[in-house]
């Protein structure tokens, strides 16, 4: 997949703002950004469900302004909203939507099976879906999206809304796709997800992509290796935080919370003992490895978006 100086535009509302990017066959490509942010346009135009208004847009080496049909007719796509017919059983979900696709019922019986052991719901392909768990839900959504082999499987948000156990769960069935060479693009507002899932990934704001790269050049280039969380009384967190900036050697920065002052450096346990040194003790402190989190909202901010 291919895009270039892609734009998509509703009215004089701009929401897709020149992006260039290519995905790679067989990888993992993540689309990271707040709300607003250009994140679903982007989706619908590679999707072939909404058009491009200018820029260039190639699918699976094909143009969906010319050739839509075909090229849906390759990809599977898993919406953030489960649309599944609840009336009908898991099983029946499966053939009705291979259907769709053209598929003869002596095709779907064996796929249909590879696909129920492939998300774990063998034993409950007779239920009735309104009778299943939010996560069963979800790997059925996820296995559905499957029924024609895709070679481009469209992922949106495909864990909100589920326990840790069944994220993990289908982290896994995500990663098994990968293994048998099946391209996947999401979007994801769990940073933790981001960096299991991707192997690379671009970070949009305002419609533009402010960032691309791996989950760790990302964190390399944007953060700093560990971060210090200290907690002061809050009324001390200024007074506190114009004392540690002193202590801090370029790139390393920091940055005040309400409840906590932020060291982003590069040994946070030193960092620590240096300011017990200058008379600074937190009342708690913590010492973690910077995260894709740190770089989101270094790279967006963090106040809320609507």
């Amino acid at each position: 997949m291919r895009a270039r100086n892609l734009h998509t535009r509703f009215g004089a509302f701009t929401a897709v703002d020149g992006i260039d990017l290519e995905v790679r066959p067989g990888e993992a490509f993540g689309f990271l950004g707040p709300n607003g942010a250009g994140k679903s346009s982007t989706m619908r135009m590679i999707g072939c469900v909404a058009p491009v208004t200018s820029g260039e847009l190639t699918i699976l080496g094909m143009d969906p302004a010319t050739q839509g049909p075909q090229i849906r007719a390759r990809l599977g796509v898993a919406p953030q909203q489960d649309t599944l017919d609840n009336e009908l059983t898991v099983r029946d979900n499966l053939y009705v939507y291979g259907r769709y696709f053209g598929m003869s019922r002596g095709q779907l019986r064996p796929r249909v099976t590879e696909l129920l052991e492939f998300a774990q719901l063998t034993d409950r392909a007779g239920s009735r879906v309104e009778t299943l768990s939010g996560g069963m839900k979800r790997r059925l959504t996820v296995a559905r999206s499957l029924i024609n082999s895709p070679d481009l499987l469209l992922l949106d948000e495909p864990t909100t809304g589920l326990d840790p156990q069944a994220r993990h769960l289908l982290w896994d069935r995500l990663y098994r796709l990968k293994q048998q060479g099946v391209t996947l693009v999401l979007t994801t507002h769990y940073m933790d997800e981001a960096e299991q899932l991707c192997d690379r990934l671009v970070v949009i704001d305002g419609g533009r992509i402010v960032a691309e790269g791996s989950p760790q050049a990302l964190i390399a280039q944007y953060s700093t290796r560990e971060v210090a969380e200290l907690r002061f009384p809050p009324e001390r967190n200024a007074e506190a935080a114009t004392r540690l900036e002193a202590l801090l050697a370029p790139p390393e920065r920091i940055e005040v919370l309400p409840d906590r002052v932020l060291l982003y450096v590069a040994d946070g346990e030193h960092a620590l003992a240096r300011a017990h040194e200058h008379g600074l003790a937190p009342v708690s402190a913590l010492v973690r490895r910077s995260t894709l989190e740190d770089v989101f909202l270094r790279l967006t901010g963090r106040s809320l978006v609507d």
